[in-house]
């Protein structure tokens, strides 16, 4: 016998795995609406105790028939998103000396699921978080957040 160690084997290239270490990136829906900023206030308190990315994501809604009649969508979108961004920021700025987030602003383009879907993909989100839908009718159709968890691609926080 010989005391030489065994060769080992090289090491597997890195993959991307969900759910080994805890959550690395943390995609929240906003839209302005108060359940989607209570989400975003929560997925930042997620982020700062998992030490992850809070990707902020607005997904700006393709109106067609608005787009057709005249209507200035992309102007009305692209002024909610600039008052996310400076909304977030300042929310960012007032808690910095309390605790610090990394985050990121992503606009997307679509139906708010989709929107979602894509950016949690493109982002390789490893945890999603949506606010409840304030609309009465989702509880018959069926809202986003709902959506989301029946993929069951990420794990998915539903804030009230």
């Amino acid at each position: 016998m010989t005391d030489e160690p065994a060769p080992q084997s090289s090491p597997a290239p890195h993959r991307f795995e969900r759910g080994t270490d805890g959550p690395k990136v943390i995609v929240v829906g906003v839209d302005g609406s108060d359940s989607s900023l209570r989400a975003a206030a929560y997925a930042a308190g997620l982020a700062r105790r998992q030490r992850a990315l809070l990707a902020v994501v607005y997904v700006q809604p393709v109106l067609a028939a608005g787009a057709a009649l005249g209507a200035p969508v992309a102007d009305t979108t692209e002024a909610i998103a600039e008052s996310l961004i400076a909304e977030i920021r300042d929310a960012a700025e007032r808690v910095k000396d309390i605790f610090d987030v990394r985050w990121e602003f992503h606009t997307f383009r679509g139906d708010p699921y989709n929107g979602l879907v894509a950016a949690a993909d493109e982002l390789t989100a490893d945890a999603v978080v949506v606010g409840a839908s304030e609309q009465a009718g989702h509880r018959i159709v069926g809202s986003v957040a709902v959506r989301l968890v029946k993929a069951g691609r990420w794990p998915v926080t539903v804030v009230p």
